[in-house]
């Protein structure tokens, strides 16, 4: 390890060295705070104009709750086009008389469709509830009834889709009319998904970090900083930077403590939850062409038993211990 001082070891690295007082240390790294989770970078999957931002900081959402709306007014007209396009075809199909053996998967078909469109609806009234609930003109009871309808509609689509697959095995080839009617049917699948793609939800469940969309801003996929971050924040670790030359000091479950400059004479226990099997150029070396007293490090993992005060984005000080678990 370094010693305090030396050429090529971060300052924060130094200086928390210099303050410990300790002996017995077998290796002291910089870190990061960040929620268990990891610090999720939500962004939009097409470009579009933002219309609605339904969160804030500090929120708690759920995992599929929307987050931002983009402006689907093209969207929602491209989608009725394509609802009425099904509906005619599928009465021009139930015109026609009916090829032996078809009636079964005929049947299928309709099922299979009536279940995608519950799924799609459900999914509208979910997005609603969690809306009016951010809105304070609804309540959780709501909100739980609406996604308990749409894992029953999501359900009743794999049985559906698994009844259809049954019938397939020995029925007719689709006359020109039926797959007339399944052509407008994908059509409508893809409106139906491209609409989806309008309203942007959470990945997981947690809490929002921060919130960089504004209604009317032009929003991209690629954009920076991300429209929103996200993190469950119930669990907090550390994302640690160790010296290369003592990471065969480092092994899994190795006890640590943690301290931040914020808090002098605080520490907060944890371990090692993870050791990246990848050498890279730290986070904290300069911008641009490397020196040679650039570090080079091991992104290492821990996971703090309580956070304490600690909190997401926090620069801290890991100090790990002799390691005394059996290997």
């Amino acid at each position: 390890m370094l010693a305090a001082g030396s050429p090529g070891l971060p300052a924060a690295h130094a200086q928390a060295n210099d303050q410990t007082g300790e002996k017995g240390w077998r290796a002291v790294a910089p870190g990061r705070v960040e929620p268990l989770s990891g610090t999720i970078r939500v962004a939009v999957p097409v470009a579009g104009v933002i219309g609605e931002v339904l969160i804030k900081a500090n929120d708690t959402v759920f995992a599929g709750e929307p987050l931002i709306r983009l402006d689907d007014r093209e969207a929602r007209a491209r989608l009725a086009s394509a609802e009425a396009q099904a509906a005619m075809r599928k009465r021009v199909r139930n015109k026609e008389s009916m090829p032996s053996g078809a009636a079964a998967r005929r049947r299928a078909e309709d099922a299979v469709a009536d279940a995608e469109t519950a799924v799609f609806q459900t999914q509208s009234f979910v997005d609603k509830a969690a809306a009016e609930r951010r809105a304070g003109r609804g309540s959780d009871a709501d909100v739980e009834a609406a996604r308990s309808g749409l894992a029953r509609a999501r359900d009743r689509l794999k049985q559906e889709a698994a009844g259809l697959r049954a019938t397939e095995i020995d029925a007719p080839l689709p006359t020109v009319a039926e797959g007339q009617v399944n052509m407008a049917r994908s059509d409508l699948a893809l409106a139906r998904e491209t609409l989806d793609k309008m309203t942007i939800r959470a990945p997981i469940g947690g809490t929002i970090l921060q919130v960089n969309a504004k209604p009317g801003e032009l929003a991209a996929p690629a954009a920076t900083p991300p429209l929103v971050l996200l993190g469950d924040i119930s669990a907090l670790r550390v994302r640690a930077e160790v010296d290369e030359r003592d990471i065969e000091k480092i092994k899994v479950g190795q006890p640590v403590l943690v301290r931040a400059a914020a808090f002098p004479g605080r520490q907060t226990a944890g371990s090692v939850s993870f050791v990246a099997p990848l050498v890279e150029a730290g986070r904290n070396n300069a911008p641009g062409q490397r020196n040679m007293t650039d570090v080079d490090v091991v992104e290492v993992l821990v996971n703090l038993a309580e956070p304490g005060p600690l909190a997401v984005g926090m620069k801290v000080d890991v100090y790990f211990r002799q390691d005394e678990s059996p290997r």
